[in-house]
């Protein structure tokens, strides 16, 4: 699969899917037909650099719109779908959870089935090389208890309209392809962070909360441990599956990453103490508060089955990936001082019980 291909991601304008674009771009010879709504999580301003290329092409579409997504596959004609568009803040789906369900699930079936009818009339060889690649969460696996890893058999136990909806999507996915044979993949990852994510989320809310001097809001006592990866190390990873991963299976994609959030905030406050000083240590700034309804205590992933089958493991650690991204963030002030100007202000979500 080495030649030019035409390469359909959704959702490339959001976090994740912007570094996807970024670094197809950068690295691949491909084509990329980015498909995307541009909620208030998509940013255009995260693919500047690479906006011009001949090689990539935007279409403002949400996936909900059947009609744009027949019209986007027979114009293009994509040799493989990376699809990464979905609602994705836990907080916000506890406020309005419509939205999720509206995106996470109808979108998908509509994807689904775009894809299906488009694949169905290929000729025999694109046919055999097309993929639909989804990507999926581990919260969709629940709440881990202090020991043990989610694996890629571990039963579904979804407990926010977040991650049920990320789960209802899974689960039609895996239907398109014991039902329809639609030659599909599926990857579920742990918390990403890095440069250009949404100041929505603990890691970049940390870091602009404490450089504008104020109280940086840890739920509860801090003890939730999460297993980060560095949202490049996943780019790669989605990369492998799409050209290596085996029809019809799932990957689980983590970093080896668990710390509590305290001590995430912590090392962030670290950093910030040594690279930007202020007249007090930032983590004098960190203020518990009433935790979010619902929040699963641990989450851990097994990525044995990608680095064995597939070849692939994460390069930065935690260490080295925490330090990239607060410097990003840091000398890219313009980028998240837009954001912050529109009605984002980083206030709390998620409180309604």
């Amino acid at each position: 699969m080495n030649s030019t291909r035409t390469i359909l991601v959704t959702g490339g304008c959001g976090f994740i899917g912007s570094a996807l674009v970024r670094w197809l771009i950068q690295e691949t010879p491909h084509r990329v037909v980015n498909v995307d709504a541009l909620t208030y999580a998509g940013n255009l301003a995260s693919l500047a650099s690479v906006a011009q290329s001949p090689r990539y092409c935007l279409e403002h579409v949400s996936i909900t719109d059947a009609a744009a997504l027949e019209r986007i596959f027979a114009t293009y004609r994509p040799d493989a779908v990376m699809h990464l568009a979905a609602e994705s803040h836990v907080d916000r789906s506890i406020d309005g959870p419509a939205a999720f369900i509206q995106t996470n699930i109808v979108g998908t079936y509509l994807l689904l089935e775009a894809a299906r009818t488009f694949w169905m009339k290929l000729p025999e060889a694109q046919k055999a090389a097309f993929r639909f690649l989804h990507v999926s969460t581990d919260e969709v696996f629940g709440s881990l208890g202090a020991s043990d890893f989610f694996r890629e058999d571990t039963p579904y136990r979804p407990n926010s309209p977040y991650s049920a909806s990320k789960a209802g999507s899974d689960h039609l996915v895996r239907a398109w392809f014991h039902t329809y044979q639609l030659p599909t993949v599926t990857t579920n990852c742990s918390n990403n962070y890095g440069p250009y994510q949404f100041p929505e989320k603990l890691i970049p809310i940390v870091i602009l909360k404490a450089l504008s001097g104020s109280a940086i809001p840890v739920y509860g006592k801090g003890e939730n441990v999460r297993d980060w990866l560095f949202v490049e190390d996943h780019v790669r990873a989605l990369w492998q599956v799409l050209e290596k991963g085996l029809i019809g299976e799932t990957y689980n994609i983590g970093g080896w990453n668990e710390l509590p959030n305290l001590a995430v905030v912590e090392a962030i406050c670290k950093i910030l103490d040594e690279i930007r000083p202020a007249s007090k240590p930032y983590a004098d700034l960190i203020a518990f508060v009433p935790d979010r309804p619902g929040h699963d205590f641990r989450y851990a992933m097994d990525a044995h089955k990608i680095a064995h089958e597939l070849g692939w493991k994460p390069k930065e650690t935690f260490d080295s990936g925490l330090r990239k991204t607060v410097l990003w963030y840091l000398e890219n002030q313009s980028w998240w001082q837009d954001i912050l100007s529109g009605a984002y202000k980083m206030d709390r979500l998620g409180l309604q019980a």
